[in-house]
């Protein structure tokens, strides 16, 4: 098991890799530094085996799919995630490993937005996306992560082994920050100076298409580890239709005795029934997701065992 371990998903990062590779080597040199190329043209993977890195490959396409490879072949006691793009600045590493190995913390976000992240972004929807989804998390999942979309993140050995990977883009760095939060992780917030890319090297984040992906991952994040408030939002809505349709039917029977309107009657009982229905599938789903964290903090105690066995090898 390696003592720090210093993970690299990279994609033609030809123009930067050295330099990012050496910048960690430098700050951190207990750590071991592994690049995973994914499906790089540009000799990525041969300039950071040049610069001392350990150089793995994953075919599939997408950073989720890199950073699943990753946290399933290495073990190591605290794990620092950054880009290869130089935008980070390794000088912030040593902080965050701190704060894993004596702090305890579980995840640490490299936070870009209480510093330079919006003088040296120059893409307003970018900045403007990182606002909305910080904001979206923070209310929905009572958390208050500072950088939900940063790359530059630390992590434990427990939280690397228990986090199920599921998005296979870019979302990725939004399951984590969910995921820590509904899972009670301690999450700590470093601050960190954000820099632009370099000329010459290219985003692979498209604006509008990689933050719809984002939006749609919370929306089916909140259903499924808050499905009582998910369910909940749907059940009042259809209620108030169903009953907002009622009144006036049941304002004329009472006046008249009668029922002219047979269809609105029809469909206000059977949209009242739906909305019973998604109340109940809520608080089944919340009795479910319940048991489901008592077993995840039993999975964390095998971790753990997994762990020491490991620091004895």
């Amino acid at each position: 098991m390696d003592k720090i371990a210093v993970l690299i998903p990279c994609y033609n990062e030809s123009k930067t890799i050295v330099k990012v590779v050496e910048d960690f080597k430098r700050v951190i040199p207990e750590a071991v530094i592994y690049v995973y190329d994914n499906n790089s043209n540009d000799g990525t993977d041969e300039l950071a085996r040049s610069a001392g890195a350990v150089v793995r490959y994953e075919y599939q396409q997408g950073k989720g799919n890199v950073i699943r490879r990753m946290f399933r072949e290495i073990d190591a006691e605290c794990y620092i995630m950054t880009d290869g793009d130089d935008t980070y600045p390794a000088e912030s590493a040593p902080e965050m490993i701190k704060q894993v190995l004596e702090h305890g913390a579980d995840m640490v976000v490299g936070d870009r937005l209480s510093s330079t992240y919006f003088q040296e972004n120059t893409r307003p929807f970018h900045n403007f996306g990182n606002s909305l989804v910080r904001k979206s998390i923070n209310l929905f999942f009572h958390t208050d992560i500072k950088d939900i979309m940063t790359g530059y993140r630390a992590f434990s050995y427990q939280f690397v082994k228990s986090f199920p990977v599921l998005s296979k883009g870019f979302e990725i760095e939004t399951e984590m920050s969910i995921h820590a939060a509904d899972k009670n992780m301690q999450v700590d917030n470093v601050i960190i100076e954000y820099r632009d890319r370099p000329e010459g090297s290219v985003s692979k984040l498209n604006t509008y298409s990689d933050g719809f992906k984002v939006l749609r991952t919370i929306a089916r994040l909140y259903r499924t580890y808050k499905p009582m408030s998910f369910f909940g939002i749907i059940a009042f809505i259809l209620a108030a239709l169903g009953v907002g349709f009622l009144i006036p039917v049941l304002v004329v029977y009472a006046k008249t005795g009668m029922v002219p309107n047979f269809p609105t009657l029809f469909a206000c009982c059977f949209t009242i029934l739906a909305a019973t229905q998604a109340f109940f599938s809520g608080l089944i789903l919340q009795t479910i997701g319940q048991k489901n964290r008592q077993d995840f903090e039993m999975e964390l105690q095998a971790i753990e065992e997994r762990k020491k066995r490991l620091d004895k090898e």
